[in-house]
């Protein structure tokens, strides 16, 4: 853990971890399709896991609650969380199941296709969460996603002391319950995942740029803030009265793997630190932006100096 190693968590973290598998082709396979792709690389990843990771990486202190299998996997997934200094004490191994795995091809462009296969992800459980509650009413920042099951989720949200941030990442296949977000301060989508929660699946939500549908698609939902990620335009914040625009870094991405992970991570970084939440954005953006510039996903997450240098002062 970064600081003292005597005091509580400024974040907690709650999902998933992953191995990922890894192989760069030249353009992402669409369906039907088979291309041929460079070497495999496992590296791991998994969105709770990179979070953590990224906030670490950044100076926090994290603690880190989820499943991973009794298998080699397992262990080398709570290796590179400890080596990043993340507290893995919540960290449980589940016997006779695999690791959460994640089969990923990047193309030449940066883009990426991603199938998860849950493996232990998918048996943390409420009863897992509720014996971490000291932990997490400690936290400053509960970060949570979806790559664990919504009654682990939900657990979190009730536990939480702290400001309680959701990625709703990957995107739920209907609205969230309302016992869930009216216990969120602030949630973290993609466009795709905005317009889902909104009900309104299929639309592209805020075309371009557009802060009016942006803060007509958050009115509905039961949360005080949202702050959408729009890739290499940038995010904004968005309350159901006015939307700001936070731009990115221009940058020419080699791998877009972790970026979303990496601005959540920064994100909650920042609002430990007392920054209000457009400051916060404007903090992730280019810790994403940075993400972008290196390989794979945990391998990519970048310190404080890893951003000066990537992309200046």
């Amino acid at each position: 853990m970064a600081g003292d190693p005597r005091a509580g968590p400024e974040v907690v973290v709650v999902g998933s971890a992953n191995l990922d598998l890894v192989v760069e082709v030249e353009t992402v396979p669409v369906a039907g399709e088979t291309v041929l792709g460079g070497d495999l690389r496992r590296i791991p990843g998994g969105k709770g896991a990179n979070q953590a990771v990224a906030a670490a990486r950044l100076g926090r202190r994290v603690a880190m609650l989820g499943r991973v299998g009794d298998d080699d996997a397992g262990t080398m997934l709570r290796a590179a969380m400890d080596s990043a200094g993340v507290d893995t004490a919540s960290l449980l191994a589940t016997e006779d199941t695999p690791s959460g795995t994640a089969l990923i091809s990047v193309g030449a462009d940066g883009d990426n296709a991603i199938v998860v296969s849950p493996g232990a992800n998918g048996r943390l459980s409420s009863a897992d969460v509720e014996s971490a509650a000291g932990v997490l009413g400690t936290a400053a920042v509960v970060l949570l996603q979806l790559e664990v099951p919504l009654e682990a989720v939900s657990a979190a949200v009730r536990c939480a002391r702290g400001t309680v941030v959701l990625n709703p990442a990957p995107a739920p296949a209907g609205t969230l319950p309302a016992h869930l977000l009216d216990g969120v301060d602030v949630i973290v989508p993609n466009q795709t995942e905005l317009a889902t929660m909104a009900g309104h699946a299929g639309l592209s939500p805020i075309g371009g740029v557009d802060p009016e549908t942006a803060v007509a698609l958050v009115r509905g939902l039961p949360v005080a803030a949202t702050v959408v990620t729009l890739g290499a335009a940038g995010a904004m914040v968005v309350t159901p009265v006015d939307a700001t625009h936070v731009p990115a870094p221009e940058v020419v991405p080699v791998d877009t793997t972790a970026a979303g992970d990496a601005f959540c991570g920064a994100l909650a970084d920042a609002l430990v630190g007392g920054a209000d939440l457009v400051e916060a954005t404007e903090w992730a953006v280019r810790v994403g932006a940075a993400t972008t510039l290196r390989h794979g996903a945990q391998p990519s997450l970048p310190t404080r100096a890893d951003i000066e240098h990537l992309l200046g002062s």
